[in-house]
């Protein structure tokens, strides 16, 4: 299931058909894991004509940003990266003063600072970090609070944000960190900012309660055992990376067959994988409800994710 959109938002991830730009409608306005002080809100910013542009880059992809004419990376995290530069460069018109700062003491690198952002409308400099996640909720024991694991169980919500908030927003606040910022010309005050969208999948038939601080309109799903689950019910696709961000669409009628593989290879092999229920409509084949699946011994075994 989807947190409730306005319908100019909903409109604009139902009508793009090019994924990347049906990705990126989703980034500019996707409920966030931690909401707080330090959020970075690009709806806080964006211009009003945003979804136009979305909408004339589709008609005339050739004149799109270059960055979404380019070959995807593999990974989720560069591809996500690459999506985000376009939203502050291309969307907001900011600038991005520098990216992917390692911070070095000793020979040692004690961290990294993902963007360095010049905020067109106050002038200021921000140092934003960012990351997509995707968390499994699951019960706490004897009265312990539940927990919410990544598919790959060493990643942990609770972790994550306590990271982020308390080591990686803060390195261009170190000495290292204002040492660095003098070394790129950038010696004046800078604001820490975190953007962290996401989902979380509850347990199937078991609501946990939302930790605190997660946007009330967060994506939400659910979660079972890869030993469970049965394809009657619904038509289901399996999601790969980069499908993961935002809702998936497709022209043509799913294929069983594809699904039925891709739970077989993961059962196999024990490894955690996603799913989309859709539904047909005039626009196409639309994504209703996500399930993650995930092996038996989750979380009691890290997987690969």
């Amino acid at each position: 299931m989807t947190a409730i959109m306005s319908a100019d938002n909903q409109n604009i991830l139902t009508e793009l058909r090019t994924p990347r730009l049906r990705h990126l409608a989703w980034l500019c306005q996707a409920p966030q894991l931690y909401v707080g002080e330090q959020s970075f809100m690009p709806q806080d910013w964006l211009p009003s004509g945003w979804h136009q542009t979305l909408l004339a880059w589709e008609q005339q992809p050739d004149q799109a940003p270059k960055r979404l004419q380019t070959p995807a990376p593999r990974r989720l995290g560069a591809y996500f990266e690459i999506l985000y530069q376009v939203l502050i460069e291309d969307l907001l018109g900011w600038i991005i003063e520098a990216q992917n700062q390692q911070i070095i003491k000793g020979g040692q690198t004690l961290g990294e600072l993902d963007f360095l952002v010049r905020n067109q409308h106050t002038g200021g400099l921000e140092h934003h970090e960012i990351a997509v996640k995707f968390y499994l909720g699951y019960p706490g024991q004897s009265g312990e609070a539940s927990l919410w694991y990544g598919p790959n169980s060493r990643d942990r919500l609770d972790i994550k944000t306590d990271r982020l908030l308390t080591h990686q927003s803060n390195m261009a606040l170190r000495p290292e960190g204002q040492q660095l910022l003098q070394q790129l010309g950038l010696d004046e005050p800078v604001t820490p900012k975190v953007f962290m969208p996401g989902y979380l999948f509850q347990p199937e038939g078991n609501a946990l309660p939302l930790p605190e601080q997660v946007d009330a309109d967060l994506h939400t799903g659910h979660w079972r055992r890869l030993s469970t689950f049965s394809v009657a019910g619904g038509v289901w696709v399996p999601l790969h990376k980069p499908d993961w961000l935002g809702p998936y669409w497709q022209s043509d009628c799913p294929e069983p067959s594809a699904v039925e593989a891709r739970v077989r290879e993961c059962t196999e092999q024990a490894w955690p994988c996603l799913l989309a229920r859709l539904e047909q409509t005039e626009l196409g084949w639309q994504e209703r409800e996500r399930c993650f699946l995930v092996p038996d011994v989750w979380p009691g075994a890290a997987v690969r994710s």
